[in-house]
């Protein structure tokens, strides 16, 4: 009798052990969402039950048969709901908010279980990650509609960050950003497997033509920079000078000829000597005669003056 006690004594403490680290260790709650909307019923969150992740037939979803709900992103939550006593700290449970406890690598990581064919594999070294930006920086998956994904809210989304760029956006002359015509995605590749560059194809001048089609070449006559970089003389961004121009003409055309001889400078009694502006600086500057400064295929056009 006295073994059989001792047996019996062995196996209640082992039990009351075992029991003891389960309670430490969180698993996920009986009701499933209905636990976590007793408490979080507020309209944001209840926003969810409008967009892609609560759709109940996709059973690729948090939501689809079978599937965790809530907790299928946000981890078990069972100790962060069940009672706690009075003093104690409430258990976090992982969550994507700017104050959350869980590391940027890890929130990106829970997204990326799902979402891991939405991104390259460059994207891991681009610059959102290095810099430490959680796709929950960009995307609010509780919104029925993510502002990041729609042409009209977009830009406001990425200015939060690029405040350069979307200053720029509001000079003079720029891409029809605010008139709801295009997103910064249309040039740019957030999640890009190219870390050089981050644009919507695989270098600048393509991604320009993508639009600009009627600049594309080959030439007969071609400008270099122009087949180099459109960056070169373009700010993509916007600029205060006319077609977007990183300098007003002549400044930008002499960055790189030089004016001596040309008849851009005055003749005078004095030959070249004269400082009188000349009347082939006016209107459209070095344009007035090469108008052609994409390229030219007229068989005279060597100066890409027709």
């Amino acid at each position: 009798m006295r073994t059989i006690a001792i047996g019996f004594a062995m196996v209640l403490l082992l039990t009351i052990a075992g029991t003891s680290v389960r309670s430490q260790e969180s698993e996920y709650s009986r009701k499933g969402a209905d636990t976590c909307l007793s408490c979080h019923d507020n309209t944001a969150t209840l926003a969810i039950f409008k967009t892609a992740h609560a759709v109940p037939s996709d059973s690729r979803g948090p939501f689809g048969h079978g599937q965790l709900q809530c907790e299928a992103c946000h981890g078990p939550g069972d100790s962060h709901a069940g009672r706690i006593r009075r003093g104690e700290a409430r258990p976090p449970i992982f969550a994507f908010a700017a104050d959350s406890t869980a590391a940027i690598e890890s929130q990106n990581g829970m997204c990326l279980e799902c979402h891991g064919s939405d991104v390259g594999f460059g994207w891991h070294n681009g610059a959102h990650p290095s810099d430490e930006v959680a796709c929950s920086d960009c995307h609010n998956s509780h919104a029925s509609s993510d502002a990041v994904l729609h042409v009209a809210t977009q830009p406001e989304v990425c200015g939060n960050c690029h405040r350069l760029q979307r200053n720029d956006t509001m000079k003079a002359f720029t891409h029809p950003i605010f008139e709801d015509k295009m997103t910064c995605t249309g040039c740019h590749s957030t999640h890009t497997d190219d870390i050089a560059n981050v644009m919507a194809r695989s270098t600048v001048n393509d991604t320009c033509i993508d639009c600009h089609a009627e600049k594309r070449g080959p030439y007969l006559w071609e400008h270099a920079p122009v087949s180099e970089d459109c960056g070169l003389c373009h700010a993509p961004h916007g600029s205060n000078h006319s077609g977007m121009l990183t300098k007003r003409a002549p400044l930008l055309c002499q960055g790189c000829h030089a004016q001596s001889g040309h008849p851009s400078i005055a003749y005078g009694t004095d030959g070249l000597a004269s400082n009188m502006p000349s009347q082939f600086l006016l209107g459209q500057s070095c344009m007035n005669c090469h108008s052609q400064v994409h390229g030219s295929n007229h068989p005279s056009g060597s100066k890409l003056m027709r």
